[in-house]
């Protein structure tokens, strides 16, 4: 490999890394000639000279040399594939120089952090479904030249790119009806459509463009574990943000929507959600301060470093008490709908027993009278002095619905009676209390002298 004839994108010297380059460097078999699984795996390889310049590099996992060092990362596909079956796409990218115990640390589930055939190994490798949204896998294995991450799916903001290609960097302007492809240039900004404001709001960091570039180990491995945190922090933002819009639907919704948010389960959905969240988090607390442990032994471990990991173990505590306010959050909005359930279902059992109450009395007098037995008054057909008996058995069930009426309404109307009463009597006490304070007020300002408390 000749790095000579590659430009740096850093802002370093570039005789200093052609030098020694990889002319001490061993290459290996190249590894996408005799893959088994081509195309299934991401791989990004760089190489570091110390002074903040970088440079892709193939793939070879060969160490760096002096100051040079080197980072591996391969990006596990976000599919439904088993855990035997990303261990075999592991095995086939990074095997050899990796042995099965190192592949085995780096793709099992759970916190880890120890060392492994002379490597410092750390994973915070979360249970569930690959193709989960908030299943989290980044694992790394850390030696004084090199540095090999695997993580499920892209992490933002952990690779590196050329500088000058960031779209924060950008003067924008805003959008104008007119408008309606993507990004275009207006004046002198560019003109960001709305879509991509709201991706950009749920970013808490920079782009690829704006990482500053590590010059040692330590460095990059602060890097990886800042990434970790951001991409954690840019689900807790999503998810904010969505909880408040829902909160905002539910107060402008009525009986519909909120029949279907019961209906989907979608409190439910998000509360385990976030349970998964605290448990990806719960893990970092594990990992994290063990790493900073270990660390802290290393001599070619920098102690500004070490304090940036402090940091970010604080950061990640701070992480979990947001996560535990949204979990609390989404509880009491679930709370607050089993209540409307619990009301909505007793209201129509209300209207029910209602119903029940009024149609019981009618019920029994239309089967007191249609009993085929004698001496039922109104009941001969054929008597033309009984002519009225229908009309007398219906005025005797308006009589009996009137009084079940009469009994429903007469409680109402005596706590509305009671009320106006005891609102009357509060008002008349407090007239003559003013009345009388202003009586003692004239007297006292008339004899010149002083109110005794």
């Amino acid at each position: 490999m000749d790095l000579g004839q590659e430009e740096p994108t850093g802002d370093g010297e570039v005789e200093d890394l052609v030098r020694v380059s990889s002319a001490s460097i061993p290459l290996v078999e190249n590894h996408i000639q005799r893959t088994h699984f081509p195309g299934m795996v991401r791989k990004k390889a760089y190489i570091f000279d110390g002074l903040g310049n970088y440079y892709n590099k193939e793939w070879d996992l060969a160490e760096g040399a002096g100051k040079e060092f080197c980072w591996y990362h391969v990006e596990l596909p976000k599919g439904k594939q088993k855990l035997s079956q990303s261990a075999q796409y592991l095995i086939d990218v990074l095997c050899p120089p990796l042995k099965l115990q190192d592949i085995l640390s780096l793709v099992s589930n759970g916190p880890f952090c120890g060392h492994v055939d002379g490597a410092l190994v750390f994973r915070v490798n979360s249970p569930g479904p690959p193709s989960g949204n908030f299943t989290f896998r980044l694992a790394a294995r850390v030696t004084e030249n090199s540095v090999i991450t695997v993580s499920l799916g892209r992490v933002p903001r952990l690779g590196f790119s050329p500088v000058g290609q960031s779209l924060l960097s950008e003067i924008p302007s805003v959008e104008s009806p007119s408008y309606y492809r993507g990004e275009r240039k207006e004046g002198s900004g560019i003109v960001i459509r709305e879509h991509v404001l709201e991706f950009l709001l749920t970013m808490n960091h920079s782009e690829e463009a704006d990482n500053p570039v590590p010059k040692s180990v330590s460095n990059l491995v602060v890097h990886i574990i800042d990434t970790h945190m951001d991409h954690l922090q840019d689900v807790v933002t999503k998810l904010e943000m969505e909880l408040d819009t829902v909160e905002l639907e539910m107060d402008r919704g009525g009986f519909a929507l909120k029949k279907e948010m019961l209906d989907d389960r979608r409190f439910p959905k998000m509360h385990l959600n976030l349970q998964r969240l605290l448990q990806v988090i719960a893990h970092g607390e594990q990992v994290f301060p063990r790493v900073k442990e270990k660390c802290s032994s290393k001599q070619w471990f920098a102690g500004e470093d070490i304090c940036s990991l402090e940091e970010l173990i604080g950061r990640l505590r701070r992480l979990k008490e947001n996560v535990g306010f949204l979990a609390n959050r989404v509880t009491a909005i679930q709370a607050g709908l089993d209540s409307w359930q619990s009301e909505q279902i007793n209201r129509k059992l209300y209207y029910i027993s209602f119903l029940s109450i009024i149609f019981l009395p009618l019920s029994v007098i239309t089967g007191v009278f249609g009993m085929n037995v004698g001496g039922v008054p109104w009941t001969v057909q054929k008597d033309p002095a009984l002519k009225d008996g229908f009309r007398n058995v219906m005025f005797l069930c308006l009589a009996m619905l009137l009084l079940v009426l009469l009994c429903f309404i007469c409680p109402a109307l005596y706590n509305r009676l009671t009320a106006w009463h005891r609102r009357r009597s509060l008002r008349r006490n407090w007239s003559q209390n003013r009345r009388s304070f202003l009586k003692r007020s004239t007297g006292i300002q008339e004899r010149g002298g002083y109110l005794r408390i």
